[in-house]
């Protein structure tokens, strides 16, 4: 296949994908730059699947940590309270309990998503894969209009799409996504890898009081 500008009694893909008028050209390229987008689309679902598995769990084990908690105060006040009666009834000021400073000091979580999760996963990558692999076999005929609807699918998609929080992380990499106003995707230098950087790990401010 050679570059190309040919527009009309162009065939892409199959035979039934045969040009047959300019009109039907514009067609198939208006079709690639949505093809291009919807692909842009699913790569933004994808990320939002992962942020809702990993704020779920995280809800989750907050719920856990809050009840055990509950359950070791309440049964610290009872044993002060059975202290006391062993003491006649006497109190004393200098054992109250004082409410512990909050903790902002970022705290790692990870996440290991269940079976049902990573097929959900799975299927999300495997139909992105499809969509990419067939945008390449398009771009393959080097026909210059199409090439240029790609461009424009990938730039409208990934400003659409891509338009999320960003902000100044640890060690000076900025790529952040904001599940809520206490929790954060970082991105963390890892001298083990040749590009530097790791996936993204999951930091939350908690508030130990």
């Amino acid at each position: 296949m050679l570059w190309n500008w040919n527009t009309v009694d162009t065939c892409f893909i199959s035979k039934a994908w045969h040009i047959t008028s300019a009109g039907m050209f514009a067609g198939s390229c208006i079709g690639v730059i949505c093809l291009v987008i919807c692909l842009e689309l699913l790569r933004r679902i994808a990320r939002e699947y992962d942020a809702f598995i990993v704020h779920r769990a995280r809800l989750h084990a907050d719920v856990l940590t809050v009840e055990t908690v509950s359950n070791t105060r309440v049964a610290s006040s009872s044993n002060n309270t059975d202290n006391d009666n062993d003491n006649g009834g006497e109190s004393n000021s200098q054992t109250s309990p004082t409410t512990p400073a909050p903790n902002l000091t970022p705290t790692l979580f990870t996440h290991r998503p269940t079976i049902l999760e990573q097929l959900v996963r799975a299927a999300l990558y495997t139909v992105q894969f499809a969509v990419a692999y067939f945008v390449m076999l398009l771009a393959m005929y080097y026909n210059g209009y199409i090439i240029i609807c790609i461009f424009v699918g990938a730039f409208i998609g990934a400003f659409v799409f891509s338009w999320e929080v960003v902000v100044d992380g640890r060690g000076g990499f900025g790529y952040v996504i904001l599940l809520s106003l206490s929790q954060v995707y970082l991105p963390f230098p890892c001298s083990a890898c040749a590009s530097g950087v790791c996936s993204v790990r999951l930091c939350t401010v908690t508030d130990n009081g």
